[in-house]
């Protein structure tokens, strides 16, 4: 029994660490955003601020750890306590494995203000890059396309 659930465990592990959010970061692109046009503009920064990005809320997390827990619960006492045991405990895998998926895909973000040479003012917001760092002043691009805005050096 031990080996069920050391299995199940692996198994969300893994799951979870699979549904990691994809990249969001000026470099990173999805497949339907290449071969496009994306507008060009120039600007520069007015402010950088730190933010965090919500991590993914895909369900992985919760049905294997529903799966995990229900298992694990249904360990516990002998005939009707098994059974509540497992109801009980895949509820709680449940919520511990989407508090578990959306932490471990939590990132680091940034919200960039900028002035556009238009004069128009914005704000951006992206995933943090340790090699890019935007400054007060700095004039950047901004790229539009697909609904995606992004800043870049």
């Amino acid at each position: 029994m031990r080996h069920t659930v050391a299995l199940f465990a692996s198994l969300l592990t893994t799951l979870l660490l699979s549904a990691c959010a994809g990249g969001l970061g000026s470099g990173d692109y999805e497949r339907t955003q290449t071969r496009g046009v994306q507008e060009v503009q120039m600007g520069t920064v007015e402010s950088v601020r730190e933010v965090k990005i919500e991590g993914t809320k895909s369900g992985v997390g919760t049905g294997a750890g529903a799966v995990v827990g229900g298992v694990a619960g249904s360990h516990v006492g002998g005939g009707k306590g098994q059974i509540i045991g497992g109801v009980l405990g895949a509820v709680v895998g449940g919520v511990a494995g989407a508090a578990t998926e959306e932490g471990a895909t939590r990132q680091k973000g940034v919200e960039i203000t900028l002035k556009l040479d238009s004069g128009r003012l914005i704000a951006v917001t992206q995933a943090a890059e340790p090699n890019e760092v935007f400054k007060v002043g700095e004039r950047v691009r901004i790229l539009s396309g697909g609904g995606v805005t992004r800043v870049t050096h």
